[in-house]
């Protein structure tokens, strides 16, 4: 997955009104929409994936032309409903979906901190599935599509 900056990323980075480690920092710096997030771990600056998780979950990053979220809108999903045969396993469906989750709980601000907290404890797809529900019931229906045509499609 290739992560980009935000606007709220780039203001960040010139005003660092979030404080981020040294190394998160570097990384982030390194998010310019052509190296991916392996890319980015294997530059050996030290960086975790969950360093990652946490400027998405931020809403610093954010993938890139929204590619984790517009990717099984082109396979003509239905809505909320699991698909036989995709060929994705749970572990694949976590990793589209969890960059997703965080967004869209970061994104409520104060209000969703423990949702945010939450997601950011899931360890797993069936986790992310549990939370769905309650992440759906606060950014709506139309926000939470992408989310779950990442973890049902």
């Amino acid at each position: 997955m290739i992560l980009v900056k935000t606007e709220t990323g780039q203001q960040v980075l010139k005003d660092r009104s979030v404080p981020l480690s040294p190394r998160q920092r570097t990384a982030f710096i390194l998010f310019d929409g052509k190296r991916s997030v392996d890319d980015v771990i294997a530059a050996g600056a030290g960086i975790a994936r969950e360093d990652i998780d946490q400027m998405v979950a931020l809403g610093l990053l954010s993938p890139l032309g929204g590619a984790v979220a517009d990717a099984p809108a082109a396979a003509g999903s239905t809505e909320g409903a699991p698909k036989a045969g995709s060929g994705r396993s749970s572990q694949q469906r976590y990793t589209d979906a969890y960059p997703i989750a965080t967004r869209l709980t970061a994104s409520l601000g104060l209000k969703g901190v423990r949702l945010n907290l939450q997601v950011e404890g899931a360890g797993g797809y069936e986790d992310l599935v549990a939370l769905a529900p309650k992440i759906r019931a606060a950014v709506g229906p139309e926000k939470a599509e992408p989310l779950d045509r990442a973890l049902y499609d």
